[in-house]
């Protein structure tokens, strides 16, 4: 690592930059899958797009590697690096939402929780990720498959424009009318094209659901997974759910002796009329025995 690249960041940037030196740089270089244990030179907490036109310029400057973090989850690690400068979204986090236009502005950092509390307020929503702890910007650079997708299509569907700083540390708006060819890569395209510092979504009407999570015993699972198959290949679109595996956490509604357990689990939202709920529901929780179960009305 070049001596004066610290002193530069410092110099040159508004905001935090963390390095081995201080007392937070053990958590401040966390991610959220601990099989990634990287060291990164410097974790720049930006403070806006200056910092992070700043951040690239400099890491090109002294060909360092450089890597950004929106929410951290990153299961592949790219949220991170080691010797190299972390650009780290989460103090830029902030959500707008233009009612009027059914549309909503969200800093690189934002997570689909705050996205979501944000636009709740509203009626509306988009398709986001699975877990409100998510950032928004890795599921929408990925595609985006959400609770919402069967109606409204996947979150990079519904995203309208993107502010990009690209390598040479350019700032450029992408969407359908203008930097079309950029505008490709956040719908899905991956990474590697320049960093988003804000996404632009379509809204819809979404207000309160009736959202459900079914465990199961894990020997059940040929056949819930079949019926899930069969049942969802019909469903109308408003009713969407997703099944996999799971350690059964210690939630108050699972038998204490069954934390821990391996299971079989359903989760997911029906969005028609709420009245429907729980009659949409229950072909789930007599297809087999089930361990625990929470099927509610919630925003």
């Amino acid at each position: 690592m070049p001596d004066s690249l610290i002193p530069q960041l410092m110099t040159r940037l508004q905001g935090r930059v963390i390095t081995p030196v201080d007392r937070d740089y053990q958590i401040a270089r966390l991610v959220y899958n601990n099989l990634v244990d990287k060291r990164p030179a410097a974790t720049v907490r930006v403070s806006g797009v200056d910092d992070v036109v700043g951040a690239v310029r400099i890491a090109q400057e002294f060909g360092v590697d450089l890597a950004i973090r929106g929410g951290g989850h990153s299961a592949s690690g790219f949220g991170t690096c080691d010797g190299g400068i972390v650009i780290d979204f989460a103090d830029y986090d902030r959500v707008r939402v233009n009612p009027v236009t059914a549309r909503a502005r969200a800093e690189g950092g934002a997570r689909w929780a705050g996205f979501n509390h944000a636009t709740h307020a509203f009626g509306m929503a988009t398709t986001g990720g699975l877990d409100g702890a998510e950032g928004i910007a890795g599921p929408t650079l990925s595609g985006g498959i959400g609770y919402l997708a069967r109606k409204y299509g996947l979150s990079c569907d519904n995203l309208l424009s993107a502010e990009v700083v690209i390598a040479d540390g350019t700032v450029h708006t992408a969407s359908a009318i203008e930097n079309e060819d950029l505008f490709w890569a956040p719908r899905g395209g991956g990474g590697n094209f320049g960093v988003v510092t804000s996404f632009e979504y379509r809204l819809h009407p979404v207000d309160m659901v009736h959202a459900g999570v079914i465990f199961y015993s894990i020997d059940d699972s040929r056949t819930v997974a079949e019926f899930y198959r069969e049942h969802l290949a019909s469903a109308p679109k408003e009713f969407s759910a997703f099944l996999g595996f799971h350690l059964c956490p210690a939630a108050s509604y699972l038998p204490a002796e069954r934390h821990g357990e391996p299971m079989c689990v359903v989760a997911g939202i029906w969005i028609g009329d709420l009245a429907e709920g729980e009659a949409r529901w229950q072909p789930y929780l007599d297809v087999a025995p089930v361990v625990g179960a929470m099927v509610q009305r919630m925003p």
